[in-house]
């Protein structure tokens, strides 16, 4: 897999869980109850991996790269999805990850994310 880096980068995180869910038959990387991130395959069996990002950042990734499509099985609005055998770049796909770490963690209320950031 092109991004074999992306579990490591997920799981350095702060209070990032990761768990299988194997009904979706994918990994789910989590801030406590919140996914930030969800590994797998579309119905093709193509890797993907799918981040939530703010929706005008969304659509502009989806114009500039054809390996960034809407959220696979996910609200379209909110949800991309990365094919993991595509070309874009590692830059951009750290960003994807970061942002997406960013807006579950801000869905926090701030007692509890203060706890997040000060365990471990």
């Amino acid at each position: 897999m092109k991004y074999g880096w992306i579990d490591e980068y997920c799981l350095s995180k702060r209070a990032v869980i990761k768990d299988f869910k194997l009904e979706w038959k994918a990994t789910r990387y989590m801030i406590r109850d919140k996914m930030f991130a969800l590994q797998g395959e579309d119905k093709d069996g193509k890797p993907i991996i799918t981040v939530k990002l703010e929706p005008t950042h969304g659509d502009f990734l989806r114009q500039q790269y054809k390996d960034i499509v809407p959220g696979y099985y996910m609200n379209k609005e909110h949800w991309n999805s990365l094919y993991l055998k595509g070309e874009v770049p590692d830059k951009i796909v750290r960003d994807m990850l970061d942002r997406s770490y960013d807006l579950i963690l801000a869905s926090f209320s701030k007692i509890v994310r203060k706890e997040i950031l000060d365990e471990m």
